[in-house]
């Protein structure tokens, strides 16, 4: 059984977690409407094949561009805490 100092440390260290993901996604969410916004939406790339053209803007890359990158930062910090729950030092 673990000490009671031992657990509120554990407590206070997944609520820091939990905050550390809450902001990256609050700044991945911002960030990814305000390239939405300001990127046109007449510019972007056109994918051509023998049937159909695709077009895609800009604003729509830089978006999902920020919503990947929270989600890839989110899937590390959350491997980064269990390596460190399992006993390994060099990620504590």
């Amino acid at each position: 059984m673990k000490a009671p100092a031992e657990d509120a440390t554990m407590f206070a260290t997944t609520v820091q977690l939990a905050l550390r993901i809450a902001i990256v996604w609050a700044a991945g969410m911002i960030l990814a409407v305000t390239v939405g916004a300001a990127l046109p939406d007449k510019a972007g790339f056109t994918f051509t094949s023998s049937k159909t053209t695709l077009f895609v803007s800009y604003g729509r890359v830089g978006f999902w561009t920020c919503v990947v990158a929270a989600l890839v930062v989110t899937g590390l910090v959350v491997f980064r805490a269990i390596l460190a729950d399992i006993g390994l030092s060099s990620f504590q």
